[in-house]
């Protein structure tokens, strides 16, 4: 890839990890190497075992203890996240990946897991020959701004407030 761009999924509404996982898989069948990194997140979902089978071309890692998005962070989902985002930039230098998620960034930011600056220092050491794809809800202004594409979720209706819980293949 000559050029590679900054994308930002965010919004309420329900596809942001959908979409970036998406990309992961056209960018491997396009023999591209993906580094998908989740935020928050720590269960072991469906797309870890699907994506298991591409592992010569994508590898996914969490640094999350699971959602906090009612609770106050504690010094343990810090550290978690800290060490994500050192890993992130490892991955950066090391020009191992072509593609890199960070998957729910944008919450850890919000619930102070991270600091903005520290995701913008991120956005700012990115190569010019990869593309980072940055997801959650709430993204702040400086990411929305510093990105060259924006793509907002917007809800209009989700059978979840109907107590339809997540089910096994289409949300977890």
């Amino acid at each position: 890839m000559k050029r590679g761009y900054i994308q930002v999924y965010t919004g309420n509404g329900k596809g942001k990890t959908t979409a970036a996982l998406g990309l992961a898989l056209r960018a491997a069948g396009a023999g591209l190497r993906v580094f998908i990194m989740q935020f928050i997140k720590e269960s072991r979902c469906s797309e870890h075992k699907a994506l298991e089978r591409f592992t010569d071309l994508i590898t996914i890692r969490q640094s999350g203890k699971g959602f906090i998005l009612k609770s106050k962070p504690t010094d343990s989902d810090i550290a978690a996240a800290g060490k994500g985002l050192d890993e992130v930039k490892t991955i950066m230098r090391s020009g191992e990946c072509d593609l890199l998620i960070l998957d729910e960034v944008n919450v850890a930011v919000n619930r102070g897991l991270i600091s903005a600056a520290a995701l913008l220092e991120v956005m700012d050491m990115k190569p010019e020959n990869m593309e980072l794809v940055i997801t959650g809800r709430y993204a702040c202004e400086e990411v929305v701004a510093k990105a060259d594409l924006v793509t907002e979720m917007k809800e209009i209706r989700h059978y979840a407030k109907k107590d339809v819980k997540a089910r096994v293949g289409i949300e977890k």
